[in-house]
C-alpha cells in the first residue's frame, strides 16, 4: 500500500513564500478569472460555530487540481500572540483525487487575500494612486501595504487601528522601507487614493462623505451577514464589485446591510470576473468598492501556482 504522506509535497510557510510572491499570486487569480472560471461555480463553504470561534471547510475544483482548506477563526488569538485565522490546505489531483501536496494554510490565506485585493485594485484604481489608508494593523493590514505597493506607486501610508501601541509597532515595521508612514485616523480617508479595510469591525469605520470620487477601496475583514466595515451610503454611490453574487447575498455583511437599508440593489453588483474580462467597464466617475469574503477557488489558484512554480 503506497505511503500517501511520503508521496506528498509539504510546503511550510517559508517554502510557500519561496515558491510564490504577491505579484505572482495576483496574476494567478486574475488569470483564473480571465480564463473563464466563474466564481459562482465554486462549491459553498461550510462554517461551523465552536466554543472558541469557527471552523471553515473550503473546497475547490478547477484546472489540474482540486483542493480543500480547513481554516479556523479564533477571535481571542491575537491576545495570545497567535493569528486569528489559521489553516491547513491539501491539494488533490483533479482526476484521481489523490493527495498531491500539503500547504501551510495560514500563510496561504495571508498571501491570497492581499493578492486578490491587488489583482482587482490593479484594474480599478487610478494609475497614479499614491496615498493609502489601511484600517487594521494585523498580518492582513501589513500584507496589504505590500500588495498595494506591488501595483501602484505608493508614497504615503496611514495605518488606523484600535490599539495605538500595536499601530505604532506596525508603523515601525514599515518605516524601514522609506515610505511616509504614520499612525492615522479615519479622517485620513479624505486624502486617500486607496483604502483597505482589514479589520474585525462590525460597524462602519468611517463616514461615507470622506471618500472622494476617484478613490478605490477594498473590504476584506468579514464573512458574516451582520458585520460590516463600510457605510451603506458609500455603496450607494460606488461601483460595487463582489467575488460572486451568491457570496455577496449570503456572506457579505457590507452588501447585505446596504441592500436592507435601501442604499443598494442586488442588481447593481458587478461580479469581479466581469471586470477582469472587460465585460463591464470600470466606473471611473465614482468610487470603486471591492468586497471580498474569501473563496475556495482563490486558495486553489494560488496553491496551483506555487506547485507549478516548484516544478518549473
Amino acid at each position: 500500500m503506497p505511503d500517501v504522506i511520503a508521496a506528498m509535497q509539504v510546503l511550510d510557510a517559508a517554502a510557500l513564500r519561496a515558491r510564490i510572491d504577491l505579484p505572482r499570486a495576483a496574476r494567478a487569480l486574475r488569470d483564473a478569472l480571465r480564463a473563464g472560471f466563474d466564481p459562482d461555480d465554486d462549491p459553498p463553504r461550510s462554517i461551523v460555530d465552536v466554543r472558541s470561534g469557527q471552523l471553515l471547510l473550503m473546497p475547490a475544483d478547477f484546472g489540474r487540481y482540486a483542493g480543500q482548506k480547513l481554516a479556523t477563526v479564533a477571535p481571542a488569538n491575537p491576545e495570545r500572540g497567535l493569528d486569528r485565522i489559521q489553516a491547513v490546505y491539501i491539494v488533490l489531483d483533479a482526476e484521481t483525487l489523490a493527495p498531491v501536496a500539503l500547504l501551510d494554510g495560514t500563510e496561504l490565506t495571508n498571501l491570497r487575500t492581499p493578492a486578490m485585493s491587488a489583482a482587482m485594485l490593479d484594474l480599478v484604481a487610478e494609475p497614479e494612486a499614491a496615498s493609502l489608508v489601511v484600517f487594521g494593523t494585523g498580518p492582513q493590514g501589513l500584507r496589504h501595504v505590500e500588495a498595494m505597493r506591488s501595483i501602484r506607486p505608493i508614497e504615503r501610508v496611514r495605518l488606523v487601528g484600535r490599539d495605538r501601541g500595536r499601530a505604532e509597532r506596525a508603523v515601525a515595521a514599515l518605516a524601514t522601507t522609506g515610505l511616509d508612514v504614520a499612525v492615522g485616523t479615519a479622517g485620513d480617508v479624505a486624502d486617500a487614493d486607496l483604502v483597505v479595510c482589514a479589520t474585525t469591525a462590525r460597524e462602519p469605520l468611517f463616514d461615507a462623505t470622506l471618500v472622494r470620487e476617484g478613490a478605490a477601496l477594498v473590504a476584506v475583514g468579514s464573512h458574516e451577514r451582520d458585520a460590516r466595515e463600510l457605510p451603506g451610503a458609500l455603496l450607494a454611490r460606488a461601483q460595487v464589485i463582489v467575488e460572486s453574487e451568491r457570496v455577496a447575498r449570503t456572506e457579505a455583511g457590507d452588501v447585505i446591510m446596504a441592500v436592507e437599508e435601501g442604499h443598494l440593489r442586488l442588481d447593481d453588483l458587478v461580479p469581479m470576473a466581469r471586470i477582469a474580462t472587460g465585460d463591464v467597464a470600470v466606473a471611473w466617475d465614482r468610487p470603486r468598492v471591492v468586497k471580498t469574503c474569501g473563496m475556495g477557488w482563490q486558495d486553489l489558484a494560488v496553491a496551483q501556482a506555487a506547485i507549478e512554480g516548484g516544478r518549473a
